[in-house]
């Protein structure tokens, strides 16, 4: 189980959600939601150091019996939340800071594109498919 979000700053609503398998979607959006507030303390307590060594991934925010809440933070604010299934034990921390990376790159072209007003949910072929190849990289 693979759920990846995109926020946008400040309002903290959701650009992009997809969530593998889809029949618990409302427990995830909750779980996002939480995370969220979770991603929002952790960058106040870092403060001035977040932006002085730029590492932008949060790590494991918080586990649950179920799962695994990942946190990314861009420089402009963004945030990224992954929420991964806890039995996944083949999932290192190196493999998700690069799968964060990777939506990092797949965001960043869709905010190049012209025709994509920022603050607009996504809906973007690419980034769909980039997203699905990840989740079945997981799965």
């Amino acid at each position: 189980v693979l759920v990846s979000v995109v926020c946008s700053p400040p309002q903290n609503y959701p650009l992009y959600i997809r969530s593998v398998p889809t029949e618990n979607q409302l427990k995830f959006h909750y779980t996002v939601h939480t995370s969220l507030d979770v991603v929002d303390e952790k960058i106040s307590a870092m403060g001035k150091a977040l932006v002085d060594q730029r590492e932008l991934y949060l790590g494991l925010l918080y586990p649950t019996e179920d799962y695994k809440v990942y946190g990314y933070v861009t420089n402009s604010k963004v945030k990224f939340v992954m929420v991964v299934d806890s039995s996944n034990t083949a999932l290192r921390d190196n493999e998700i800071r690069s799968m964060f990376r990777k939506l990092h790159n797949s965001y960043t072209d869709i905010m190049c594109n012209p025709f994509y007003n920022p603050g607009d949910r996504i809906h973007s072929r690419a980034f769909d498919n980039m997203v699905n190849s990840m989740m079945m990289q997981v799965c």
